[in-house]
């Protein structure tokens, strides 16, 4: 906004969905903006741009090996209507030269807890599955704050349901739209985004081919009611308090690990941290023996306890990026890509 002649005008990213943020910059009487880019397509970068003339110059851009080249990629924000007509944004990502069949493999990724925001940054590790064929999604549902407060609040406690049927709204709409099938979906989420992956098993399990829930939170009821775990007491604020019936009820009503039926499931990957002290490694190692004792296919059901790691996982470099490619070893060999 021009202060003299009130004139105003908004800034072009050149992409759909993107983040960016205001950098650093110490000099108040300037015509440069300063600001940080970064999106599906396009790793971290620093941008000046004049107000005036409105040019910009990128800085730095983080460089990314193996002959990474951005204009190979595209990135689109489609738009899901929810069951209740809500429509919930998605971020994707492919390699140019895609081609919509509904037969391509993809990969949603989902949170939608906290007010936590799932922003469409560059990811590197997600290349070696999109140069392999794959899209790659991420599912904005209500539970974060990605379309500002309301959707949070409409997105937890007794509106918590929202989160998992919007998510499973989104892989529907994905298929109907043919970038992918039935077949070749592949859902994946952690810690809640973890409470998500099993509530969306329990409730349309023929939508995914194969679900990677990494140190999922899956015993809601049994934890909340459990005031010696240091985070108990404040996570009522996130998900009610169990002791007053009502949101006893209403947790009970999804609570993955109260809600596995006798039916098929798709084939899954379970992981946990011996050292967790969000999520204890006791959830999933339950959730994992009543699905192995009730649910009623032959398909894969693997579980992956980490003795070293806590909640956020292996920590180095090398010991996450062992953990990734655990993850993208059990996805690619379900959708059949050997190389």
């Amino acid at each position: 906004m021009n202060k003299k002649d009130k004139s105003e005008y908004y800034l072009d990213f050149g992409e759909e969905t993107y983040s960016a943020w205001i950098n650093i910059n110490t000099i108040p009487n300037t015509e440069i903006l300063r600001y940080s880019y970064s999106s599906l397509t396009t790793p971290y970068s620093i941008i000046d741009y004049n107000m005036s003339t409105r040019e910009k110059k990128v800085l730095k851009e983080e460089a990314v090996l193996g002959g990474f080249d951005k204009s190979d990629y595209e990135s689109k924000r489609l738009w899901a209507k929810s069951q209740d007509s809500t429509m919930v944004p998605i971020s994707l990502v492919y390699r140019k030269g895609f081609v919509r069949d509904g037969k391509a493999p993809l990969l949603l990724y989902g949170y939608g807890s906290y007010g936590s925001s799932i922003n469409p940054y560059f990811n590197s590790a997600v290349l070696s599955l999109i140069d392999r064929g794959f899209v790659y999604a991420l599912a904005h549902v209500r539970g974060g704050s990605d379309l500002g407060r309301s959707w949070y609040e409409d997105g937890r406690l007794l509106k918590k349901i929202n989160t998992f049927t919007d998510f499973n709204d989104c892989a529907q709409f994905l298929i109907d739209e043919k970038y992918t099938g039935k077949e070749s979906l592949f859902a994946m989420g952690g810690s809640a985004g973890g409470l998500l992956m099993g509530a969306i098993v329990n409730m349309k399990p023929e939508l995914y081919k194969g679900v990677i829930a990494a140190v999922p939170f899956v015993d809601v009821v049994s934890t909340m009611l459990d005031e010696t775990i240091p985070l108990t007491t404040f996570e009522w604020d996130e998900w009610g308090d169990p002791r007053k019936k009502e949101y006893y009820d209403y947790m009970l009503s999804y609570s993955p690990y109260d809600q596995v039926k006798p039916m098929n499931y798709p084939d899954l990957l379970v992981t946990a941290g011996y050292w967790d002290s969000q999520v204890q490694y006791w959830e999933p190692a339950k959730w994992v023996a009543k699905l192995r004792d009730m649910k009623t296919d032959k398909n894969r059901l693997v579980m992956d306890v980490n003795m070293e790691a806590g909640h956020g996982g292996a920590s180095g470099r090398f010991e996450r990026y062992r953990v990734t490619a655990l993850e993208y070893a059990f996805i690619l060999d379900l959708a059949g890509i050997t190389k």
